[in-house]
């Protein structure tokens, strides 16, 4: 049985650092991080490499259900401090303005456009446009382009190809509204990734008060008349908390949420597990990006370590460019040398991304066993706006594929559609789809547990005092974008709210309580009044909150 702290954070991913980062700063906090995978105070060099994504190690090994597609589609997550945040890609988007004003219409008050964006700007150093209003140059996370010499053959003349379809240039990804093709935002500087472990925890880790433990898989939440007052790891051990955050993402959060008895009551006793609160959105909702990639021998001799660094957004032809936010991405990468290491047989790939899918998954347990994975129906294609909206990504991608000057580049197609008829590109969709890495929604955010929320717009779980959720599950869809820099902005956002009100805890004070009973944050928080907002007016942090 291990000493009490004031907050336990389960899961050291993206959402976790910046969590134990925030938080600690109040040195009257005690602070313990639970991660499942290996804490390294510092990277091995495969993970600090920023080449590209690196799922080989480190994974938690997951796949998922057959389900429409009729075949297992496996979900690499990094099983690492940081998490997937330790293992990606580094793209370092934001997403559309559209998206979070989406949010805030779901009853998600302070959540929209207007109220997210100081909080990007708090989380970026953006080494580009950093003097711009809408970035920020004094955040943990570093983000760049590669531009001029830097750029790679591939990514120039993926621009131009792409430029020749009929898709803008633009300069600024992450500029609100931004929609065309550019350079690709990344949190990656000399060629190493630097993710949340690598700044947000790195620069936090000296604080007595804060404490990470690695190898520490956590089974379920303990719960006592309705107060969440610990947690029970995988082997047994019991370590006592005030507050507990639940922030291991998308699979795993609703995961140790239905082996602590919240969920749909029936699957739970269905599963062995007796119903502690029956909140029946626990798993559901699962949104993710569908991808589908055109794979391209390589002609050209260059072969760049940074294969990601171009991207556009377009709208399709359902969707409304003046009212909806852009709902497909196509990604040029690349070139990969082949498994083999040969100097021949390299390849690169223009992908194609939904970017607004309409179709919803869910997570389900196996079994009570905290090292059983969940069941992960992925719902690919349920709803039929999204096949025909990703038939025409891959159509495009197709387009661009074999236009000048990116064809230049080409010595044949490796894997493409039959033809370009709509039941050809069907089949090769529905054959070759792949995760393109960013599920949200299992326990979303909302007002009413009725409606399917599982927590309420500050991350607590509905029904229950001092249990948060606090990562990319909450989210109430997907974004138009990757989803790890939204998910930065969320922790941050967050944490700041538990700090300015006092609900972090501490000595003398209750988690969600003040001295003399409930704060008026127990009774709605209002994110746009917080005391720790950065400022609107000038998009900056107040001071302290840029991590030194």
């Amino acid at each position: 049985m291990a000493d009490g702290y004031d907050l336990l954070i389960v899961g050291g991913g993206a959402a976790g650092c910046v969590l134990a980062a925030r938080l600690s700063e109040d040195p009257s906090l005690r602070v313990l991080v639970l991660e499942a995978g290996p804490d390294y105070v510092e990277l091995p060099a495969a993970l600090r490499d920023g080449s590209g994504p690196h799922t080989a190690s480190h994974d938690w090994g997951l796949s998922s259900e057959p389900g429409s597609v009729g075949r297992a589609i496996a979900l690499p997550r990094g099983k690492v401090i940081g998490g997937s945040s330790t293992t990606n890609a580094a793209f370092a988007l934001r997403g559309s303005p559209y998206d979070f004003d989406a949010w805030a219409a779901r009853g998600n008050r302070g959540w929209g456009w207007e109220d997210v964006l100081p909080w990007f700007v708090a989380v970026e150093n953006d080494l580009d446009f950093g003097h711009e209003p809408h970035h920020g140059g004094h955040g943990p996370l570093p983000v760049r382009r590669y531009a001029g010499e830097e750029r790679s053959a591939v990514a120039a003349a993926g621009q131009a190809a792409i430029e020749a379809t009929g898709v803008p240039a633009i300069a600024d990804h992450n500029a609100p509204g931004a929609v065309g093709v550019g350079p690709l935002p990344v949190n990656e500087v000399d060629g190493e990734r630097l993710g949340a472990a690598s700044t947000y925890l790195a620069a936090a880790r000296a604080r007595r008060n804060l404490t990470v433990r690695g190898g520490a898989p956590v089974d379920r939440v303990v719960l006592e008349r309705g107060r969440a007052v610990g947690v029970r790891l995988a082997d047994g051990e019991d370590v006592f908390g005030d507050h507990v955050i639940v922030a291991s993402g998308t699979y795993s959060s609703p995961a140790i949420l239905l082996r602590s008895g919240l969920g749909p009551a029936d699957e739970l006793r269905a599963a062995g597990i007796e119903p502690v609160l029956d909140l029946p959105g626990v798993g559901r909702g699962l949104a993710d990006h569908p991808a589908v990639s055109v794979d391209v021998a390589y002609a050209g001799a260059e072969r760049p370590r940074r294969r990601f660094q171009l991207v556009a957004t377009l709208h399709s032809e359902q969707a409304d460019a003046h009212a909806e936010p852009p709902d497909l991405q196509l990604i040029v990468g690349g070139p990969f040398d082949d498994p083999g290491g040969a100097a021949t047989g390299a390849t690169f790939f223009v992908g194609g991304a939904l970017l607004t899918p309409r179709s919803r998954g869910r997570i389900r347990l196996r079994s009570p066993d905290p090292l059983e994975a969940p069941r992960i129906d992925l719902g690919y294609f349920s709803h039929p706006a999204d096949l025909p909206r990703l038939v025409e990504a891959v159509r495009r991608a197709w387009r661009v594929a074999r236009a000048e000057p990116l064809d230049d580049l080409s010595a044949g197609t490796v894997s493409a559609p039959d033809d370009d008829g709509d039941a050809a590109v069907e089949r090769f969709v529905r054959a070759h789809v792949w995760t393109y890495h960013h599920p949200v929604g299992t326990c979303a955010m909302g007002p009413s547990p009725a409606a399917g929320a599982v927590v309420d717009p500050a991350g607590r779980v509905h029904g229950l005092t001092n249990l948060r959720v606090v990562d990319a599950s909450i989210m109430p869809d997907v974004p138009s974008a990757n989803t790890h820099v939204p998910t930065l902005m969320l922790a941050e956002r967050i944490a700041a709210s538990m700090r300015a009100t006092g609900a972090a805890g501490g000595p003398g004070r209750s988690p969600d309580r003040g001295p003399g009973g409930p704060r008026p944050y127990d009774r709605g928080h209002d994110f746009r009044t917080d005391p720790h907002r950065p400022d609107a007016a000038h998009r900056r942090p107040p001071p302290g909150t840029a991590l030194r």
